[in-house]
């Protein structure tokens, strides 16, 4: 029993408060709509879990068109990587040229520099479009050029845009886990499971990847 005066729960059979010293009586009980004592632990195990879901008036971009979105964006690279990879076969013809008419060492040497530049050419690429298109396009108008073309775009929790930082820190999750034997292509496969149909990429930064109609 709860007394009316101060609200001290009194025991049973007690006649008087144990706090005010208030006569207690028969219908001094707990009152109704009092709020139960919260359960241990933040709810234990039948407490009901908060899905992670989309912004609030937002779609999920189903798997499907996403993967479309991935695939122009990686064609997009590989036609970079040819791109200069001519323009470092003309400098390289060049240099051989200009290492005819100096001599054999002035050939050897120019030749060493446009071995150099072919090789450098894939990770120079890769920067360029990497960062212009994933990171740069992204956090100005949301999507890359590949998701722009399926009409997709990145947003946050609150359906904002990403900063460059967190569109950066995402590229960088991407990149990483596709240098881990099998976990690129579970990255990639995530969504086909996940209720918010992000991949592991999208939870490193909290992003969602929505339909931009």
């Amino acid at each position: 029993m709860y007394c009316s005066n101060c609200g001290t729960n009194v025991p049973d059979g007690q006649p008087f408060c144990t706090n005010c010293g208030r006569p207690m009586g028969a219908g001094q009980q707990q009152p109704q709509g009092a709020p139960p004592p919260p359960p241990p632990f933040g709810g234990g195990f039948n407490s009901p879990v908060t899905a992670v879901t989309a912004p609030p008036g937002m779609e999920c971009a189903p798997w499907a068109t996403r993967v479309i979105g991935y695939i122009i964006d990686s064609i997009m690279v590989m036609v970079v990587v040819f791109a200069l990879y001519a323009v470092a076969g003309i400098i390289f013809g060049t240099s051989l040229g200009l290492g005819r008419m100096v001599g054999s060492d002035g050939m050897s040497g120019l030749g060493g520099l446009g071995c150099c530049c072919t090789l450098s050419i894939f990770p120079v690429s890769f920067l360029i479009v990497g960062v212009y298109n994933r990171v740069i396009l992204v956090s100005q108008r949301g999507y890359s050029i590949g998701q722009g073309i399926v009409k997709v775009k990145v947003v946050d929790a609150n359906g904002q845009l990403l900063s460059q930082q967190t569109a950066g820190i995402r590229l960088l999750a991407q990149v990483g886990l596709g240098f881990i034997p099998l976990l690129g292509l579970v990255d990639l496969l995530w969504p086909l499971w996940d209720p918010a149909k992000q991949t592991l990429h999208d939870k490193a930064v909290g992003s969602f990847v929505v339909m931009n109609q």
